[in-house]
């Protein structure tokens, strides 16, 4: 027996909000929602990790020391759609074999976009 990722959980001010922009940049649906306390988003049949979105009252302090790597075969254009979908372009890194863009999602939230190369 062991332990299995059964969910990633974003501390938040507002979920719904955040959950809007985390819908379409992941083009999932909310699959539950708690009086907007706590959401849970809905993945694509057979993908994983599940999202949710729960409400704490303090505000987020410096750099998340977890976070999220997605992976894209055209890194720009996911990078210029999320943008447009509200991210916040951070920083863009490049070493042979790989290449990454850190982004912020609309509450400061970090995330990585990520070329398949590598």
């Amino acid at each position: 027996m062991g332990i299995e990722l059964g969910m990633i959980t974003i501390d938040c001010a507002d979920p719904r909000g955040l959950a809007a922009f985390w819908t379409k940049a992941l083009g999932v649906e909310v699959d539950q929602d708690y009086d907007g306390e706590f959401l849970i988003l809905r993945p694509a049949v057979g993908s994983a990790p599940v999202f949710a979105f729960q409400r704490v009252p303090e505000e987020r302090a410096g750099k998340n020391r977890v976070h999220m790597d997605f992976g894209t075969d055209d890194m720009e254009k996911e990078v210029e759609r999320l943008i447009g979908l509200g991210a916040t372009k951070l920083d863009v890194h490049e070493m042979p074999g790989m290449a990454w863009t850190v982004l912020a999602d609309p509450v400061g939230n970090e995330f990585c976009v990520a070329t398949h190369q590598g």
